[in-house]
């Protein structure tokens, strides 16, 4: 196991994808944000509280999307759905969609699957901290990307929480 970000760098690139956002979303008017679950919703909740420090009195529209039924994979194994939670609407919204991995796009795609049920958003953009982007097999890339990490196609790259509640990414070779 190696790790790729430590916490502090973590906490840089949680600062820096909240400013990308910021960037383009001054006030964040008609933006909503939502984590997948369950690494997006990690990441999610941390750029939320780093967007919420820029302006501790904005109202901030978040949510997690659980994509458990709409895999393609779920067929091979039985899952316990997680949290859904979309406390708004998302019509005619721009959603920034986050992630922690971007690897084959296949949870992407499920998760746009999903949110077109909910409603047709203004636009979609996507989030995440790391991007494995040599082995997509769907036409998906993200709009803002913490760092691209080049792996092999059995690595693992996950978001891991220590005892002390510092968050840290690793990658495990196989």
């Amino acid at each position: 196991m190696k790790v790729v970000l430590n916490h502090t760098e973590f906490e840089e690139k949680i600062g820096q994808l909240s400013q990308s956002v910021l960037l383009k979303y001054p006030q964040l008017d008609d933006v909503v944000f939502i984590g997948i679950q369950q690494g997006g919703v990690t990441l999610a909740d941390e750029i939320i509280d780093s967007l919420q420090k820029n302006d501790p009195l904005k109202k901030i529209q978040y949510g997690q999307l659980d994509i458990t039924f709409y895999r393609d994979d779920i067929r091979k194994e039985i899952l316990a759905p997680d949290i859904m939670n979309l406390p708004f609407s998302i019509e005619n919204k721009n959603l920034v969609l986050i992630d922690d991995v971007l690897f084959t796009g296949r949870t992407i795609k499920a998760a746009l699957d999903v949110l077109l049920d909910y409603g047709r958003p203004a636009k979609v953009e996507l989030c995440v901290l790391i991007d494995r982007r040599e082995h997509r097999q769907f036409p998906i890339q993200a709009d803002y990307v913490g760092m691209t990490l080049p792996t092999d196609k059995l690595d693992k790259v996950k978001l891991i929480k220590d005892g002390s509640g510092n968050k840290h990414v690793v990658l495990v070779q196989h």
